[in-house]
């Protein structure tokens, strides 16, 4: 392969992010995840609950679903991807989550605003996020394929940085264009487009399909660029490939390393997660924003995260994939701490000036963003160190697994901490103590993939 094709492999791959995104940016987190949260929320009310318990309902509902499609990624994303590596094919299986991811998100513009039919858009959001999920872990297989070691790194970061980019570019298209705030206009003071009905929610249920358009339009260089060869292998059936990711997961007894980051990285990117899903319901439920305040602040957040994770690229590459992850744990957990001592008039117990609280949010945003995408990027290098690229498919479904396996347990956790506290300030806590033990368990990985002595 020449060094030009190759550039325009690279930069295929890249795409994938930018055209994924904003599943994660524009639904997950800032514009359909609050939205369906306020409805579940009212509906609640309806029911006759009192605030604090519709609150702490709906967001339960929410952190429910996101566990079960956890749980769904974690225990079959291995053994498919044990089975594409067993005929060294990727693309077909990425053309079938694409079109999970199209159809799924698509389908949210369903949503109805008196929350009629939640369970059955939890479960199109479900399809669509699960289809995006399993589409990141065959593309995540082919990074090993596109650099040396030494450059895996950088082109990591950069792609984390091109995909957070796609998705400031998504949620500021949406908040200007379709998403109407609580005067029916967008934030610029427009009607939303193709004379979407403000009253029924249009603009804000219409991201549903503007994210899968935009999904099915920028794969197109993805698709056209990303080459893989073909091979005659004979491909293996699902209880052969069952058998062969459980092999895998006995053969971490010999591979300490991996096995210690697996389970020490399960913990933290699941913290990670819960902060990325909880981080917009947060805003909604503790500082009463509206979801085009939101909105703004995920285009803020995620400039920060594309700027940091193209820092961290090169932090990656001059230092290593390890000191950053250490660096960015140790940050997000001050930030937690800092989240969880915001009040709409306080922040750590100081009665501070009218628009601080939502300020410091503002900042710890914009950290969560950057040192979140510092975070992934280098887990995915140091990861690669971690993997032989004839089985990468087979042991990046194992990555996908351990950031899946306990996906319930940040939504448990914050579940739960937030019933008893029946405050959801204080439910985001125990992120804290994931973060910690990733923190720990880090110390056994050695930077080079092989069990520090």
């Amino acid at each position: 392969m020449t060094d030009t094709s190759l550039r325009k492999r690279i930069w295929g791959w890249y795409f994938f992010d930018w055209a994924s995104q904003p599943y994660h940016t524009v639904l997950n987190t800032f514009i359909f995840g609050p939205f369906f949260v306020a409805i579940a929320a009212a509906y609640y009310l309806g029911q006759g609950q009192v605030e604090g318990v519709a609150d702490a309902n709906a967001q339960a509902m929410w952190a429910w679903t996101t566990a079960l499609i956890g749980l769904i990624i974690a225990f079959s994303a291995p053994i498919f991807g044990a089975m594409a590596d067993s005929t060294g094919r990727k693309m077909p299986w990425i053309v079938g989550f694409s079109v999970m991811y199209i159809l799924g998100s698509g389908a949210l513009w369903f949503t109805a605003p008196d929350a009629s039919n939640l369970f059955w858009m939890l479960a199109a959001f479900g399809i669509g996020f699960i289809g995006a999920e399993y589409a990141l872990i065959f593309t995540n297989a082919q990074l090993p394929g596109l650099g040396t070691r030494e450059q895996i790194g950088k082109i990591s970061g950069s792609g984390f940085a091109f995909g957070y980019l796609g998705g400031v570019v998504a949620l500021a298209i949406a908040l200007l264009l379709l998403v109407e705030q609580g005067n029916g206009k967008t934030i610029i003071g427009l009607e939303p487009l193709f004379g979407l009905d403000p009253s029924a929610r249009e603009g804000t249920r219409a991201t549903g399909p503007f994210t899968a358009i935009w999904f099915a339009l920028f794969m197109i260089p993805y698709f056209l660029w990303v080459r893989e060869v073909r091979t005659d292998q004979v491909r293996a059936s699902f209880s052969e490939s069952t058998s062969q990711v459980i092999a895998s997961i006995k053969g971490l007894k010999n591979r300490k390393s991996l096995g210690v980051f697996l389970i020490g990285s399960m913990f933290y990117r699941d913290a990670l997660n819960g902060l990325y899903t909880f981080g917009g319901v947060y805003a909604k439920l503790v500082l009463d924003w509206e979801v085009t305040q939101i909105g703004v602040f995920g285009v803020v957040a995620a400039l920060g995260a594309a700027f940091f994770s193209y820092v961290g690229g090169f932090a990656d590459r001059r230092f290593g994939p390890k000191p950053v992850i250490v660096f960015a744990i140790l940050v997000l957990m001050f930030v937690s701490l800092t989240i969880i001592n915001i009040t709409p008039e306080t922040v750590y117990g100081i009665t501070v000036a009218e628009g601080t609280p939502d300020l410091v949010f503002i900042v710890c945003g914009i950290l969560i963003g950057g040192m979140g995408g510092m975070l992934q990027s280098a887990s995915r290098s140091l990861m690669v160190r971690h993997t032989e690229e004839e089985n990468a498919t087979e042991y990046f479904g194992l990555y996908g697994l351990s950031g899946r396996a306990t996906a319930f347990l940040a939504p448990l956790l914050i579940g739960v901490a937030t019933t008893l506290s029946q405050s959801a300030r204080i439910g985001v806590s125990p992120v804290i103590g994931l973060f910690l033990i990733g923190l720990i368990l880090l110390a056994y990985v050695n930077k080079n993939g092989s069990f520090k002595k």
